[in-house]
């Protein structure tokens, strides 16, 4: 698996599960800034829409956190509703850091909740289930060795918490995708949400992006030494065992 490249979902029009909002991440100096609009229902009428834009318009500066999950990771100080942006290929994972997934905004009776995945629509991704479904294999299998290596290496009052995370792996990404356009014809959020995972954990290993699998090494073999024979010098004779 490799790192996503930031610069590919720059410029793109992303909405959250594919259908709904806006968010375009642009670069401003050497940070980055995003345009972005939550859509939600109005707090005294549950039965309509609303929407809001942040930043009243203006691009919202974005604080560059690092890669401490393996991917880009950046975040908004709006009081009303700031926000984690993690950047994942041609998608954006939305995290609110408030109390609770729902942003309030109550000057605009606007009640939302931005947390999901921000990608392409259903029309972009239909077209590519092949590819995803196979890509996906690889990321669940990079994600399950990962957890293996992890509990090899921790302590024993540590694997517990290990175990327990990696069996609620596939419902958590469940719950975080199902509400994707179409995610059932295309799995487009699945993928991205496993290769997140791989990611993370190759991080907390201590493995490159480029390595995002642990696989154990295979024991390495061991050459033995020819035995002797009389009269024969044994330098020469191990170096005839050499390929």
């Amino acid at each position: 698996l490799k790192v996503p490249n930031d610069d590919a979902v720059l410029g793109q029009e992303l909405q959250q599960n594919g259908n709904a909002g806006s968010l375009r991440l642009e670069r401003a100096g050497g940070g980055f800034t995003a345009r972005l609009t939550v859509s939600g229902t109005k707090v005294s009428q549950p039965t309509e829409s609303c929407k809001v834009t942040l930043g009243d318009g203006q691009p919202l500066a974005l604080a560059d956190q690092g890669k401490p999950n393996g991917v880009t990771q950046l975040a908004s100080s709006g009081p009303a509703c700031p926000l984690r942006f993690e950047i994942l290929e041609g998608s954006v994972m939305v995290t609110p850091l408030g109390e609770g997934d729902a942003c309030i905004f109550t000057a605009s009776d606007c009640a939302t909740t931005p947390k999901g995945l921000w990608g392409p629509g259903a029309a972009t991704l239909l077209p590519r289930a092949q590819e995803f479904d196979a890509a996906r294999g690889a990321a669940d299998k990079a994600v399950r060795e990962n957890y293996k290596v992890m509990t090899q290496r921790a302590r024993r009052e540590d694997v517990r918490p290990i175990v327990t995370e990696q069996a609620a792996f596939s419902s958590d990404r469940e719950q975080f995708c199902r509400a994707y356009i179409r995610e059932g014809s295309h799995g487009f959020c699945h993928l991205r949400f496993s290769e997140a995972r791989a990611l993370s954990l190759a991080t907390r290993l201590g493995l490159s992006g480029a390595s995002a699998s642990a696989a154990p090494r295979p024991a390495a073999r061991i050459r033995r030494p020819a035995p002797a024979v009389e009269g024969m010098n044994p330098g020469f004779e191990a170096g005839a065992q050499d390929p």
